[in-house]
């Protein structure tokens, strides 16, 4: 039995560190394990221009504990407004590695959205033109597609017309949650990929709904039912390097989670790793763990491998049911369980 699994130092292709105290806090976690991350945009307001994405940066830059080589990679937040030459300038000048399309009002922060995907077909063909990856929220909105259809949906309205109307276009799928998107990432060609977060290979909708409503098992997109668990976890494991590591790491305080409304997003920064080669390890699969976390991703962006290794170990260890954050307490994914794995750095 392996007992140890070192690695290239990984990245994380897909989190959320918000602003403020927040971002302050919790960046550490995030840079202590990976080397880069893709950066989401989705602030109040959110990150539309050069200018906002190199201040939000340096902010980030900021939180970096002193000693530890870490590298944000910007993200331009899609908008109906969206002007193609600042985004082109913005990726020409190094600080937009990619742009997010998020479907207005599917997720956090996501009012000022796309309305319509046609209306940005003038920047996907300028982001295919200038090599721009899109990332892409893929979920319907509409009030008559039920939540746990609407990655299905996605696909049928707006994904596939986008792959085959700007076919050189890079697009990853972020956070993947069904069988239909491991299907129509496979079927797409090498332009085509996708992140799969930790939540997501462990949990199906039943952790959510069962015994009583779960709120720190909520995020977005919703997890699906068990048949979709199996796909995405297949798929991670598979050694495709169409799929690779992105947390969605979401951090919402403990109050705003356990209220009326609580909010959508799960804080996995903390114990990212060893929440993801636990799965690896399951499916008997550690021999395709360092693709998925430290080689598929660098490879679609068109990014070096990182030089550093990390290490993991087997061994039990208890994660907190909370922890500290701005003055209050949040709660990691994981929280007050008992995980097989520990990162050693």
């Amino acid at each position: 039995m392996t007992d140890t699994v070192t690695i290239r130092r990984p990245d994380d292709w897909h989190l959320h560190f918000r602003d403020g105290d927040v971002m302050r806090e919790v960046v550490p976690y995030t840079a202590r394990q990976f080397a880069r991350a893709i950066v989401m945009p989705n602030l109040s307001p959110p990150v539309t221009t050069v200018e906002l994405a190199k201040a939000y940066r340096e902010r980030i830059m900021a939180a970096v504990p002193q000693g530890v080589d870490f590298t944000p990679l910007m993200t331009c937040y899609l908008s109906d407004t969206t002007d193609p030459d600042d985004l082109a300038r913005g990726a020409s000048e190094g600080v937009f590695t990619a742009a997010k399309l998020y479907p207005a009002n599917a997720t956090t922060n996501s009012a000022h959205g796309v309305s319509d995907v046609e209306k940005i077909y003038p920047v996907l063909e300028r982001m295919e033109a200038e090599g721009i990856v899109l990332c892409v929220h893929g979920e319907v909105t509409s009030a008559d597609i039920d939540v746990f259809d609407r990655e299905a949906a996605f696909i049928e309205r707006y994904l596939r017309d986008i792959v085959v109307n700007f076919p050189k276009l890079k697009v990853v799928f972020e956070h993947i949650t069904t069988s239909d998107a491991v299907d129509f990432v496979m079927e797409s060609g090498p332009q085509v990929a996708a992140t799969i977060t930790p939540q997501h290979l462990h949990i199906n909708r039943n952790a959510i709904l069962v015994g009583g409503i779960q709120p720190h098992n909520y995020c977005l997109p919703v997890a699906k039912r068990e048949e979709h668990r199996l796909a995405l976890r297949k798929a991670a494991t598979s050694g495709s390097p169409k799929f690779f590591l992105g947390t969605d790491s979401a951090p919402h305080l403990r109050s705003a989670k356990e209220t009326s409304c609580g909010c959508a997003g799960i804080f996995g920064a903390p114990y990212a790793l060893e929440s993801y080669i636990t799965v690896f390890d399951e499916e008997d699969a550690l021999d395709t763990f360092e693709g998925f976390a430290s080689l598929h991703g660098p490879a679609f962006y068109g990014l070096p491998v990182n030089e550093g290794e990390v290490t993991l170990e087997r061994v039990e260890h208890a994660v907190p049911e909370t922890l500290p954050l701005a003055g209050e307490e949040i709660v990691p994914w994981h929280g007050g369980q008992e995980l097989g794995w520990r990162f050693v750095g």
